[in-house]
Order: structure tokens, then sequence, then C-alpha cells
């Protein structure tokens, strides 16, 4: 991470409205983050990206109401532009919402949701700068941070206080080649099932999993990170990544593979993946992704995977405001705080 010419521009606030209520609630003990809990975030969001310096916020009407009820009666100094691109909560509508934020310039785009959302935007913006934060069920991508302060380091990067190349780094992703079909990614984890289906939204049987790779091997989070995070963690700063074989019949590995859930999975092997090394995977069967069940292999055809530093930019919370503080971004402010929230309409 080194000095470079600061970018500036408008800060996106892309919320997913179903992030934290999917049915994975029915099978294990995760938490629920409603609509409300939304709203009071970005309205978090709005002030500390305002107090970071930023002078423009753009945010998309949902069916919730959650951005246009957040940017009611806000009273800070910022130009809101909030978009109808006549969303319906269905998987559409992050990669066309991430993609309008990128045409119209978004410098820094915090994210309310989970995994699956940021990888969805990571498919249509690869080095997005991204202020993930935790909405979701079995999430590593994302981070638990106090909205308020995720809202400040956005802002100090849309409004060039804080360069965005300091106080971030690329995101690591699994890329997925599959036989005769468009190559895919995933973030965190590639997981490959057998005896499963395509949509299924439960947690993973885990007599249903045979191989992992992950870009992140996390021994203290939930889902298919620990898997291999209980045998080789690798953080997010690793150049490296994580294969695990699985077979229900090896000797079982005790892993939370959903909050307030643990389950034994059989484990074959294991090993530390170098950047760029090859995994391949042959079907039958699913592979899922962060998550989620989307590509089936067919008998003998083959999918091969790779970890990479092509993913996201994310932008340390952290580290921005210690940069902030290096460079007095906060002195001699008194007039920030004036009362003059203008909210503007636009469609696509």
């Amino acid at each position: 991470m080194g000095e470079a010419t600061p970018a500036s521009g408008p800060v996106g606030i892309l919320v997913n409205p179903l992030s934290g209520r999917d049915v994975r609630r029915l099978a294990a003990r995760a938490g629920t983050s409603t609509p409300e809990d939304k709203r009071n975030q970005v309205q978090r969001i709005l002030v500390g990206a305002a107090a970071g310096g930023a002078g423009k916020a753009v945010l998309v009407k949902d069916p919730f109401r959650i951005a246009d009820a957040a940017v009611e009666a806000l009273g800070i100094e910022i130009d809101v532009e909030l978009l109808d691109l006549s969303t319906r909560c269905d998987p559409g509508d992050t990669p066309r919402i991430a993609s309008e934020m990128r045409a119209r310039g978004c410098a820094a785009v915090v994210v309310l949701g989970g995994d699956g959302t940021n990888r969805t935007i990571a498919k249509v913006w690869a080095d997005a700068p991204l202020v993930p934060i935790s909405t979701g069920t079995n999430n590593v991508f994302p981070t638990m941070v106090e909205a308020t302060l995720a809202g400040a380091a956005a802002g100090l990067v849309a409004s060039g206080g804080v360069p965005l190349p300091v106080v971030s780094e690329r995101a690591k992703v699994v890329r997925v080649e599959i036989d005769g079909e468009p190559d895919d990614l995933a973030l965190i984890d590639a997981v490959h099932l057998v005896d499963d289906s395509l949509g299924n939204r439960m947690p993973y049987e885990p007599r249903s999993i045979r191989r992992v790779v992950v870009s992140r091997a996390e021994p203290c989070a939930v889902g298919v990170s620990p898997i291999a995070g209980l045998l080789h963690p690798v953080t997010a700063s690793d150049d490296a990544g994580v294969e695990v074989v699985c077979d229900p019949d090896a000797p079982p590995l005790l892993v939370p593979i959903s909050p307030g859930l643990y389950a034994q999975l059989g484990i074959r092997g294991s090993r530390i993946l170098e950047l760029d090394e090859e995994v391949v995977v042959e079907g039958p069967g699913l592979l899922a992704f962060d998550g989620d069940r989307e590509r089936a292999l067919e008998r003998g055809q083959r999918a091969r995977l790779r970890v990479e530093r092509t993913g996201p930019r994310v932008i340390d919370v952290g580290a921005t405001l210690r940069e902030a503080a290096s460079r007095g971004c906060y002195r001699d402010r008194p007039h920030w705080h004036d009362h003059r929230t203008r909210v503007s309409s636009g469609c696509c």
C-alpha cells in the first residue's frame, strides 16, 4: 500500500434488504437483521460519511423503504441522490445497483450484506472500493463494524482526505473455470457438494461436502472458512489459500458450520495453496460459492479453482481513521453540521 493521488466522488450505500433474513435461521441460531436495523445503520453511515468530508451519497430505493426513511429529516450537510431502479428484492438487484454506482463514480461503497452480496458486486465491479458491514449469516468478508465509523472511513476516502491505496488492499478470490461454461468466482469459499440441489438455502449437510477451497481460512469464523481455518489458518493478508478434501468415513473435525450450530466433518486431507495454484474438481455434483449453490457439474465435467488477489479493494476502517488522525482531517471544521441535507431523485 503506497501513496497515490486521492480519488474524489460520492459515497455509495448498497443495502441488501434480505440479508440476515433467510431460511437458514430455521436450521441454526443466527440473528435477524430487520429493515429497521438497516435504516438506522444507513443513517449512521450518512452521518459518518458527512463528518469524513463526503459531499454526496448515492442510495437506491427499495421495497422496504430503507433508503427513503433513512434520509428523512436527517439534518446533516450532504447531498443524497436517491435512485429509483425498480428493485424487486431478487438476485438481479445487487449487480444493477453496483453497476450504477460504478457509473456514477462512487469512490467508496458501504455494503450492508453478507459474503454473497459482496461476491455479486465483485462479479460486475472487480476492483470496487468497499467498506463491507456484516448483516448476513455465515460472513467472513464483511466485518462487524460500527456503522458511523464505516461511513466515516468511506467519507474520508471518497472526499480524498485519505488516499484509497494507503488504507486498502485487493481482496483474494477463488477464481473458477468450468469446462464449456462461463467462469465464476467466490470471495471466501468454493465447495464441491454431492447429493444436494441447486438453490437449496439450508446449511450444508456435512456428508455432502467433498472438497473445499478457501481464500481465507479463519478459525474464528462460522461456515465453511473454519473447516480450513481449524487446520491451516490463513488471513486476508496472507498470500495463500487452503484446500480441504472431505470424506464422511475419514477422521472427524468439529466445525461451527452456522451460528449456534456445530457439526462433524470427515477430513481426508488438507494443504496450503499458493496464489494461482490450480485445484481440479470433477463432477458429478454442485459447486457452491460463498454459501450459494449455483453451478451443477455433470459426470466427468471439470472445474479448475485457484486463489488470486484480484478481488475488490477493501477499505480498512481502523487504518483509515488512524491515517485521518495523522493528517488532521477532523481539525478546524466547526461548521460541518449545518442541517442542510439535500435529497434528489433519479432513475435509470
